[in-house]
C-alpha cells in the first residue's frame, strides 16, 4: 500500500513533538533542591542605614484627612481624628514604601562572613499590624553559588512567628528556580522601626 508524502510528514512532525514534550517533562535526576540559610541585617538607623522609607503613608493620610468635608457627625469626626492621630504617630503604617539593600551573612553577628546582599522593596498593605508585600532579590556573592541570585515574593506579617514567601525565579545556577522562603525574626525591633536581624531559609528547586 502506497503512503503519501503528506502523511509521512505529519507522522514525523507528531513524533518529534512528542519527543520534545517527553524530554521537557523528564525531570528524573535533573532537578536539584538547594537549601540556603543566612541572616539579613535590616538596618533603618545608624551611620550607614541599608533600609529606608522612600514613600510615607503619613502624608497620604494627612492629605486624605484635610480633604474631608461636608456635614459629618461630630462624634464620628472626633473618632476619625483620634484614629488618624494614632496612625500618624506610628513608626510604620499603611501606604509606606521601603527599599532594601541589606547584608546577608552566615551568622547573626555583623562581623560574620558576608555571603550576599538582599535588594528589593516592601509596601505596607494593611491598615492594622505590620503587613507588607515584599519583593526581594538575594544576590549571592560568595561560596559555590556566588554570582547567582534568587528572587522571592510574598506577604510578610511581622506578627507571625514564621513567614512564608514564594521563590519566583533566579539567575545563574538558579535559572528557572522555584521553591519557598521562610523568614523569622532573630533580633528585631519593629516597634520603633529600627530594624534588626532576620533569619532566612530558602529551599530552591533548579
Amino acid at each position: 500500500m502506497a503512503v503519501s508524502l503528506p502523511s509521512v510528514l505529519v507522522a514525523a512532525t507528531s513524533l518529534l513533538a512528542a519527543t520534545v514534550y517527553i524530554r521537557s517533562n523528564d525531570t528524573d535526576g535533573s532537578t536539584t533542591t538547594t537549601h540556603l540559610h543566612f541572616f539579613m541585617h535590616d538596618d533603618y538607623t545608624g551611620p550607614r542605614p541599608t533600609a529606608a522609607r522612600v514613600v510615607s503613608g503619613r502624608s497620604l493620610l494627612a492629605t486624605a484627612s484635610s480633604s474631608d468635608g461636608g456635614d459629618i457627625d461630630s462624634n464620628a469626626t472626633a473618632a476619625g481624628s483620634a484614629l488618624l492621630s494614632r496612625l500618624l504617630s506610628s513608626p510604620r503604617q499603611f501606604g509606606d514604601v521601603v527599599v532594601l539593600n541589606n547584608a546577608l551573612t552566615e551568622g547573626p553577628d555583623r562581623g560574620s562572613g558576608r555571603v550576599g546582599t538582599a535588594q528589593g522593596f516592601a509596601v505596607r498593605v494593611s491598615e492594622g499590624g505590620i503587613v507588607s508585600h515584599l519583593t526581594m532579590h538575594m544576590v549571592l556573592e560568595a561560596g559555590e553559588h556566588g554570582g547567582s541570585s534568587v528572587t522571592a515574593n510574598g506577604r510578610i506579617d511581622m506578627d507571625a512567628k514564621v513567614r512564608e514567601s514564594v521563590v519566583i525565579g533566579g539567575t545563574g545556577k538558579f535559572r528557572f528556580a522555584r521553591g519557598y522562603m521562610l523568614t523569622r525574626n532573630y533580633d528585631y525591633d519593629y516597634d520603633l522601626a529600627r530594624g534588626g536581624v532576620v533569619e532566612i531559609d530558602v529551599y530552591v528547586q533548579h
